[in-house]
């Protein structure tokens, strides 16, 4: 019998771990390591979604590497059954630019309220299983592949897929992780077509660009 790796004692109270952040940007520059540090007894999923949230606005240059590389961090460790999550210290302390962060978490917190009313526990037994766990770690790690892949406009694509993910698992809300399943093999689908139609007009990409 599979041991519940989530509960609903882990609640979506998402915006006010982000109303916490934002009065620390206040006092000093935040770090991801700051973020887990805020987060990290409510699981990768709020982790995970803090990183990627930003993905479904317009983000400066340089931010989908290191977010993308501590977002494909943790949902390894998914796929491993870890249970807290961990980022290297070269990752843990990247800095965010203060005016961009910000911005960021008043636009997250004004997504998560949204969030916390839309989603509640449903199919536990799909919801709290340990393989459900690992599967949706895989799920987030190939969604996260697609989300630094570069291919430009993009972002929000898998990143609606990943956020179905990580707020299924916070509340335990296992339809909605079914949902999330479904739209992980479309948002496969609609790459797969993308990435056959630059292979077969190689010369698209950089009129898109331009």
């Amino acid at each position: 019998m599979s041991t519940p790796v989530n509960s609903h004692s882990v609640n979506l109270k998402f915006s006010q771990d982000i109303k916490l952040l934002l009065q620390r940007l206040a006092e000093k520059p935040l770090t991801l390591g700051d973020v887990l540090a805020e987060t990290s007894e409510r699981s990768f999923s709020l982790v995970i979604a803090l990183l990627v949230l930003p993905f479904l606005f317009p983000v400066p240059p340089g931010l989908t590497g290191p977010f993308g590389a501590a977002c494909l961090l943790l949902s390894v460790q998914m796929i491993g059954g870890r249970k807290s999550p961990w980022l290297p210290k070269k990752i843990s302390s990247y800095k965010f630019p203060r005016p961009f962060a910000k911005v960021m978490l008043q636009n997250l917190r004004r997504v998560t309220r949204v969030l916390e009313k839309i989603t509640r526990p449903r199919l536990a037994k799909i919801a709290n299983n340990n393989w459900t766990w690992r599967l949706n770690g895989l799920c987030i790690s190939w969604l996260t592949l697609l989300l630094i892949s570069p291919i430009p406009l993009t972002n929000p694509i898998p990143t609606i897929g990943i956020l179905l993910l990580a707020v299924a698992a916070i509340e335990s809300d296992g339809l909605l992780m079914c949902i999330g399943y479904i739209l992980t093999i479309l948002i496969s689908l609609l790459f797969a077509f993308i990435g056959y139609a630059l292979w077969m007009a190689p010369g698209l990409l950089p009129k898109f660009i331009s």
